[in-house]
């Protein structure tokens, strides 16, 4: 009898212990199977998509001899997805400690293209502007990836400095001399709007780490009047300002390319005038498929496509937030630090774009991220979402229910 008893204890633990393994085994395949940041995953889709649609819509255009259309614009963005999608997996491969080591290198060569762009007979101009290199055929704007180099590099500062943000020096000054460098650089370009994102994003990323609120209210002031002087010195940024709060006293002058978009938004409405039937995009708004993208998409798909892209900018900015605060429970500051950069560099770039196309902000050339037609921006835009991947899968749950080790760990 007792021995019948145990036998039906030994079954009943061998299968208890069998769905045990079984459990686990599934568990190991649910966690195999999501390893990346889904709703990230889902958000960069999105935009890559909305993206080919709106910018072949925005460049297609009709030989009036032969009547062909043009692809080459839609092939060209095409091929740059295609180079960022293989920028992205390569990024999204690296290891935290590799990149926070390499750190300082990479200011020093965005700093150095910055300089070699300005040399004359390597810069190549364009409107008034010396901000591309030319590479046998290809063109390549430092200040873009400047972007991505200066968010690694004060990642990789403040999780080193982490304990010492409140010393004056620490968090204000040694900080102000590498942004300063980078401005400056970015100025004499000039590129007055990437230099605002840039320096924007950063002095976030200082406020995040825990610099001293009066230490910070005290800098940013500097900048703010600094960048104030720097408008006020140039006539054209002035004349720039003038018509951004009355485009219309030089509708054919300053106030041009505000006026465009503004009517390009004004006919598309709540539902917008329909795909491919934009009017402005015809020779009327300069630069239609780049710096004032979201005007087209405001006139093809209305209040609500515009809406459409800032809830997809709203849900990048959350989930690089979210892999953030991941990360910096784990003790992996630099990893935290740098998803926290990239999300306000991705919002702040995305809020600028919309608010000069929307006349909330003066006329400045600024990109939609992975979005607008452009190689350099989307390449570096694509990096850049590779290394919030590269965050994400160190700082999320491995198979076996164990975590990554924290290799960048300040």
């Amino acid at each position: 009898m007792l021995a019948n008893q145990a036998a039906i204890n030994r079954t009943a633990m061998n299968r208890t212990a069998m769905n045990t393994r079984a459990t686990a085994f599934q568990a190991n395949r649910v966690s195999e199977v999501s390893s990346y940041d889904q709703w990230l995953m889902f958000t960069v889709i999105a935009l890559l998509s909305l993206s080919v649609v709106m910018v072949y819509s925005a460049t297609i255009t009709v030989d009036s001899r032969t009547l062909d259309i043009n692809f080459n614009p839609l092939i060209k963005h095409l091929l740059h997805i295609g180079l960022g999608s293989v920028l992205l997996f390569m990024a999204a491969s690296i290891r935290m400690n590799w990149l926070a080591a390499a750190s300082k290198a990479l200011l020093l060569i965005g700093l150095l293209l910055l300089v070699v762009v300005l040399f004359p007979g390597v810069g190549v101009e364009v409107n008034g502007s010396i901000r591309w290199i030319d590479l046998g055929g290809i063109r390549f704007q430092p200040s873009e990836f400047m972007k991505i180099a200066g968010i690694i590099y004060f990642a990789d500062y403040l999780a080193r400095k982490r304990e010492d943000l409140h010393l004056f020096k620490v968090g204000i000054i040694n900080t102000g001399l590498v942004v300063g460098a980078i401005g400056v650089l970015l100025l004499l370009e000039p590129d007055f709007g990437t230099a605002v994102v840039i320096t924007t994003a950063i002095a976030g990323m200082m406020f995040l780490a825990g610099v001293r609120f009066w230490h910070f209210l005290i800098g940013l002031s500097m900048v703010v009047m600094l960048l104030a002087s720097i408008m006020w010195m140039e006539p054209y940024r002035v004349a720039r300002l003038l018509s951004y709060r009355d485009p219309w006293a030089d509708p054919y002058g300053n106030g041009f390319q505000l006026i465009q978009a503004l009517i390009a938004i004004g006919r598309g409405e709540w539902f917008g005038v329909g795909l491919g039937s934009s009017i402005q995009k015809l020779f009327y708004l300069p630069h239609a498929s780049n710096d004032f993208l979201i005007a087209i998409i405001g006139e093809e798909l209305g209040a609500v496509g515009i809406f459409g892209v800032l809830t997809l900018f709203t849900l990048l900015l959350f989930r690089a937030f979210a892999i953030s605060h991941r990360a910096l429970q784990l003790g992996q500051r630099f990893s935290g630090f740098l998803a926290q950069g990239i999300g306000l560099l991705f919002a702040l770039q995305a809020g600028v774009h919309i608010g000069v196309n929307t006349g909330l902000l003066p006329t400045k050339g600024i990109t939609l991220p992975m979005m607008s037609h452009g190689g350099s921006s989307m390449l570096i835009s694509m990096a850049a979402v590779g290394l919030l991947f590269a965050v994400d899968r160190q700082s999320r749950p491995q198979p076996g229910g164990r975590r990554c080790e924290a290799p960048d760990q300040k």
